[in-house]
């Protein structure tokens, strides 16, 4: 019996070396900027993927607060492509956040939240792709990525990471993520998908996906104008002209059609100092530039005003006040740029300056201009998901989430409703349709959890654990 066990771990160590799973990881008990031990369970780490394992993708693992031998197990995947996974785990949904304090020239200090979603599910912060917070490429070439390489790749980390934790194989597991995941997240769930019907191990027990305000094909931009004519940030002539002169589209807009394109820059004018991400707030200044997605419209902002600050963890002169929503955003550079920081996280300490969003940094490569071939075929092999949308985010609008949504062309088996945060609060409007899909608003939400956590936490928490919102 001891020589078959002997074998069997000879064999692994071979399958796994072959494979080169390296991993390490650190079992977090305290952080710079936290008073005393954490009250959750925190475990940071690496992992390598790619041919060569030539990637390395750090991750924060987060377990429920509930019952984490039991509890759902959710991998959440910030978008950009290149944002860091501290967007999700301080800003839309893990137990910690920056406090809104005056910077002081000291560390930045963080407090628990009251509205993280590890209250009942265990996450898996991951930062994905290579170049994206503190994950890094051993080479200019491996650094390259894409839609397609993320979804390999990330299906690749699971299926290692569940080597390291066979503990949580039996969780129900979910695939989680906003802003550009959503052209990222539903590819991961068929990936996945594909892999357990190939008889890949581990197996993973796929269930569904959650999506917030996820950017899904590239038209999204056609929807900018009809969402800021119903909000009232341009006017009923200007409305009317653009849907006489574009035929009501951003898109294939001829270079001679000068009466489309004069229209597209007075809308241009009208919402060029407007905070897009959540229309009723300042427009600060952010610390990232939108990436550059291949567009047919020319020459044409499609947006609000964005700014690249370069701002490292000495350099405060470019704070904006504390007034400003992005202002924490600011505060997690000095934060994760700090060498303790990096140290109790168990970072690499070699590589360089840590961006929030390292968008132009990346060598990418956008090969996946619509995701909804993903819904369907997930649709068809029954796994749930939730989709939420601010109301008041003009980066994705809500409406052109509801149109690809009823592109899908299922039946609603619960009509357009409002959902209540108390007897007396409407958190938002819902619907839900026959492949088990749930979309949901946050009344006066942005482009992230962030601007309203309160409401995304109790959809959250509600959807997971079965109960209608």
């Amino acid at each position: 019996m001891k020589n078959i066990h002997f074998l069997i771990l000879f064999l692994f160590s071979i399958s796994t070396s072959l494979h080169y799973i390296v991993a390490t990881s650190l079992h977090v008990k305290y952080l710079p900027g936290f008073e005393g031990p954490l009250p959750f369970a925190l475990e940071t780490g690496y992992l390598s993927v790619g041919e060569s394992g030539d990637v390395e993708l750090f991750y924060y693992f987060v377990k429920s607060e509930r019952n984490p031998e039991k509890d759902p197990l959710m991998i959440w995947l910030t978008g950009g492509p290149g944002c860091s996974s501290i967007c999700g785990l301080f800003f839309a949904n893990g137990p910690l956040a920056f406090k809104g304090d005056v910077y002081n020239g000291t560390l930045p200090p963080l407090e628990l939240t009251s509205f993280s979603w590890t209250k009942v599910a265990n996450i898996l912060y991951l930062e994905s792709p290579a170049g994206s917070g503190y994950s890094y490429a051993k080479t200019p070439r491996a650094l390259e990525s894409s839609d397609a390489k993320q979804i390999h790749q990330i299906d690749q980390f699971l299926r290692r990471w569940f080597v390291e934790h066979p503990e949580y194989t039996s969780n129900p597991f979910y695939v989680g993520g906003d802003s550009y995941s959503g052209h990222i997240v539903p590819g991961v769930v068929q990936q996945i998908s594909l892999g357990n019907e190939k008889g890949l191990t581990p197996f993973i027990s796929l269930q569904g996906y959650v999506l917030g305000n996820p950017v899904t094909d590239i038209k999204i931009s056609n929807h900018k104008v009809s969402f800021a004519h119903r909000m009232g940030l341009i006017s009923d002539e200007l409305f009317e002209s653009f849907e006489n002169s574009c035929g009501g589209t951003h898109m294939n807009v001829d270079p001679s059609n000068a009466k489309c394109l004069k229209d597209l820059q007075a809308y241009d004018n009208c919402i060029s100092e407007i905070y897009a991400e959540q229309i009723l707030l300042p427009n600060c200044p952010v610390d990232y530039r939108l990436p550059v997605i291949p567009q047919t419209l020319p020459n044409i902002k499609i947006g609000g005003r964005r700014e690249l600050v370069e701002i490292s963890g000495n350099d405060t002169s470019s704070l904006p006040p504390p007034s400003c929503f992005t202002y924490r955003y600011f505060l997690s550079a000095i934060w994760a740029n700090d060498e303790n920081v990096r140290r109790a996280l168990g970072v690499k300490m070699d590589l360089g300056r840590w961006n929030r969003c390292n968008i132009q940094n990346i060598p990418y490569t956008f090969d996946n201009d619509n995701a909804i071939p993903y819904h369907v075929n997930n649709s068809r092999k029954g796994f749930r998901s939730l989709i939420y949308s601010g109301d008041h985010d003009m980066m994705v609008p809500f409406t052109s989430t509801e149109e690809w949504i009823k592109g899908l062309n299922y039946s609603i088996v619960d009509d357009w409703r409002p959902w209540m945060m108390s007897s007396y609060e409407v958190a938002g409007y819902t619907r839900t349709y026959a492949n088990k899909m749930t979309f949901a608003t946050i009344k006066g939400g942005g482009h992230t959890a962030e601007y309203k956590p309160d409401p995304c936490s109790l959809a959250f928490k509600r959807w997971i654990d079965g109960k209608p919102l």
